[in-house]
């Protein structure tokens, strides 16, 4: 968007288009992640991360507890500049560009880059101004704020529920349409990357079905990049999965590393490190 460091820069983007070892091409890749390392108060949580995010796909991250699955994923909008002794090493390219350059306006890429969280958080307000929250803190007078809302909520598969209480408080959703109502909320600011992490752990089976169809549907728009510890929805929904793992840090704690990322079907049916295999085979973990 004009204004934006960030913006003016996905917008003059001009990079020669090369093969890379992901079988994609650099103009196709969202996100390149190279010897990322994340540390908190100097301990490392994750390191040696490397990996391509392609456009319009789902991509899973998936691995024991402790392994820096949400850690990473903080990294892709820089959620973890919010975190107190959270350091970020090595490079994230977002559109060929630096997420971390100094010049990059943060708050503009939380609004590229929507996130949606374990547990719901609607605001305590209307379902209405829940999703014309993000239009109204962008713009002083949004234009056509009513059909952002509608749009934004049919996009989420929610309108149909709730057209007819829009002033209703959104606390009186349920899980799973509150949880519908945050992907809202994300989309009415019409980002490019929509995060989620673990976004239907506490729902029930039927929401989490009506989560995970939205997901389907919302890929062909979008790059979505999700965190779950569901192997069983890794494997339904995702075409990429990447697996980390815990290791011990030379400090004696422990630290998350990428051990195996490729197509789900190859992670989940012929996965090339036994470490990958003794985890979805539920011999650990």
């Amino acid at each position: 968007m004009t204004g934006s460091p960030l913006g003016a820069a996905v917008e003059q983007d001009g990079a020669m288009t090369v093969a890379t070892a992901s079988g994609l091409t650099t103009s196709e890749i969202v996100y390149r992640v190279n010897d990322l390392e994340v540390r908190y108060g100097g301990e490392p949580a994750v390191t040696d991360l490397t990996l391509d995010i392609a456009p319009r796909e789902i991509t899973a991250i998936i691995g024991p507890s402790g392994s820096g699955k949400s850690t990473f994923l903080r990294c892709l909008n820089r959620m973890n500049d919010l975190v107190s002794g959270a350091e970020v090493v090595g490079r994230v390219e977002y559109h060929g560009h630096d997420l971390y350059a100094p010049e990059v306006d943060a708050v503009e890429v939380r609004r590229r880059i929507g996130m949606v969280f374990q547990q719901p958080n609607p605001f305590p307000k209307s379902i209405y101004d829940n999703v014309a929250f993000g239009p109204r803190l962008r713009e002083r007078r949004p234009a056509g704020l009513a059909d952002r809302v509608e749009a934004a909520l049919t996009r989420a598969a929610l309108w149909d529920e709730v057209k007819d209480k829009l002033k209703s408080n959104a606390l009186s959703l349920s899980g799973g349409q509150q949880q519908r109502l945050c992907i809202a909320r994300a989309l009415a600011v019409e980002p490019d990357v929509i995060l989620m992490d673990e976004p239907a752990s506490a729902l029930d089976p039927i929401a989490t079905a009506r989560i995970e169809d939205l997901m389907a549907e919302l890929k062909r728009d979008y790059t979505i990049v999700i965190v779950t510890h569901n192997m069983q929805q890794a494997a339904r929904v995702s075409d990429r999965t990447a697996f980390l793992t815990t290791d011990v840090s030379p400090g004696g704690g422990r630290v998350g590393r990428l051990v195996e990322f490729d197509s789900t079907d190859v992670i989940f049916t012929a996965p090339s490190d036994a470490r990958t295999e003794g985890y979805i085979t539920g011999r650990y973990g």
